[in-house]
């Protein structure tokens, strides 16, 4: 199934996809890394991404706190 990306709105994700392909791309590498690890802080750092999306934050920009690093 396809949802509308939560940053550009404009091009489809899967489920389970975060963003898009091409501004999952936009993310730095560490944001990606960050997002990428399934574990007990996940949700907490999906929540900020989005969070950051919401005060518009640029894809570029969009960092994690070390939540559930450790």
């Amino acid at each position: 199934m396809m949802h509308p990306c939560p940053s550009c709105r404009a091009r489809l994700r899967a489920t389970g996809q975060y963003l898009c392909p091409g501004c999952w791309s936009s993310l730095p590498t560490a944001t990606r890394r960050a997002l990428r690890r399934r574990d007990g802080a996940a949700l907490a750092r999906l929540r900020e991404l989005h969070g950051q999306l919401d005060r518009g934050v640029p894809l570029a920009e969009i960092t994690m706190a070390e939540v559930g690093s450790g």
